[in-house]
């Protein structure tokens, strides 16, 4: 069991940067494949970034790729998801999510993880 504790949402401005984070208690948490995932208001769940054990491997939504970084410190049980030159339409709830077995990598269905976290609210204004 693992239980996910999301932070650093809140209110900025078109292009500016925020960096969420992701702290986990339980279990090991460099056991678990990371996973940052947003769902807009009205629209369905999307998967953002995923990253390995170490973080040597990551994995991003296409139409994200290059505004978007996802990275891990297990010395802290933390994940981080960078986000640069934000937008309107990155308005959301954003989630981490946990998963015990690589063999979805690179896991980018909801479906393939075990843990979620409450998740955490970006809204950006213009």
């Amino acid at each position: 069991q693992v239980q996910l504790v999301e932070s650093g949402g809140g209110l900025v401005q078109a292009g500016d940067s925020l960096r969420l984070s992701c702290t986990a208690s339980g279990r090991t948490f460099s056991a678990y494949i990371m996973g940052w995932f947003r769902q807009a208001p009205g629209k369905e769940r999307e998967f953002v970034a995923t990253s390995t054990w170490s973080g040597g491997r990551t994995n991003y939504a296409d139409a994200l790729k290059g505004r978007f970084a996802i990275s891990r410190d297990n010395t802290k049980n933390t994940v981080y998801l960078q986000i640069n030159s934000v937008k309107r339409e990155d308005t959301a709830a954003y989630y981490c999510a946990a998963a015990n077995y690589g063999s979805c990598w690179p896991c980018t269905d909801g479906s393939d993880y075990d843990y979620w976290g409450q998740g955490t609210q970006v809204t950006v204004s213009s």
